[in-house]
């Protein structure tokens, strides 16, 4: 006997959110009924598959594993009833993707409305967060990522690239006076970025050639997020270093001002993230070319290795 597509489906919400009762109130059933779901479950595959505590619920082992294979499966599923349908652009299903707030709010969001009244069936769960999510145990289809990758099992779809510049507020020049060259950064202050707070300050970044270096610079302010980063520089708090495609219109529109050209931070890959897999779903290479499309606009190729 084989478990059923809804007692794998009941089983991956429990996982994904970590939850019985928060499971129970997106799939519209009693938490009771949930509990069973998964309970019957165990039974037939005769192993545990959640660790439960009064805090919250967490895959064992035989878990992970199952969780794994239970999304291949039903995605499988998926495709063999797409196989017969007569549009081959009719999508369904939920689609569930991380990306940064930035790029959420500026080139998605305002275009996503396009994509979902070309694919009706579709419907979309998207989290925007600076930490890094565990894309396999927190259930997500795809993720993009700005930033050097990990060594890691998942594949990466390389995007391009986003260039770097400097920047500071005109009030806090006027403070500060204007940095001529790197000397001069001695005497004024960085806005300090970094997704977990406690770590060391990476400080001010700057290419010669190949070579990547690194200045120390005093701050009085450490951020976790990119959109607190930019908000920083704007009150006059510091100088950031942040890809151009963010702060140029802000340059433009003279509430910031650019810096030191000369020595800017190199550039930020831009790749999209998803699970190993035979056949990936539809409805996730679809939405990836497309996202791929929005983001085209200010990407640059990435260097030659």
């Amino acid at each position: 006997m084989h478990p059923s597509p809804d007692a794998m489906q009941t089983f991956l919400r429990v996982a994904e959110l970590s939850s019985f009762t928060r499971a129970a109130e997106h799939l519209g059933r009693p938490k009771a009924s949930v509990s069973q779901a998964i309970q019957a479950l165990e039974a037939e595959l005769g192993t545990r598959l959640l660790h439960r505590t009064t805090r919250r619920v967490q895959l064992t082992q035989d878990g992970q594993l199952f969780y794994e294979r239970c999304k291949d499966l039903l995605a499988d599923m998926e495709e063999l009833r797409g196989l017969f349908r007569q549009s081959p652009a009719q999508l369904s299903g939920r689609l569930r993707v991380d990306m940064p707030a930035g790029l959420a709010r500026l080139r998605v969001l305002p275009r996503l409305p396009t994509f979902l009244q070309a694919h009706p069936g579709l419907s979309i769960e998207i989290s925007s967060t600076d930490r890094r999510v565990d894309l396999v145990q927190e259930g997500f289809d795809c993720v993009l990522r700005i930033g050097t990758l990990e060594d890691s099992d998942l594949i990466a779809r390389p995007l391009g690239q986003l260039s770097q510049i400097n920047c500071a507020s005109p009030a806090y020049l006027e403070r500060h006076g204007r940095p001529q060259n790197l000397q001069d950064l001695s005497q004024h202050l960085l806005v300090h970025y970094l997704p977990n707070l406690g770590g060391k300050p990476v400080g001010w970044e700057w290419m010669e050639g190949p070579v990547l270096h690194r200045l120390p610079m005093k701050g009085l302010v450490t951020v976790n997020s990119t959109e607190c980063y930019q908000a920083a520089c704007l009150a006059g708090l510091g100088l950031i270093q942040a890809p151009a495609a963010g702060l140029r219109p802000l340059v433009e529109a003279g509430l910031l001002c650019e810096v030191l050209p000369d020595f800017c931070a190199p550039p930020l890959p831009v790749s999209l993230v998803y699970a190993h897999r035979r056949h990936l779903p539809r409805r996730v290479q679809a939405f990836m070319d497309w996202l791929a499309e929005q983001l085209a606009e200010g990407m640059e190729p990435l260097a030659p290795r």
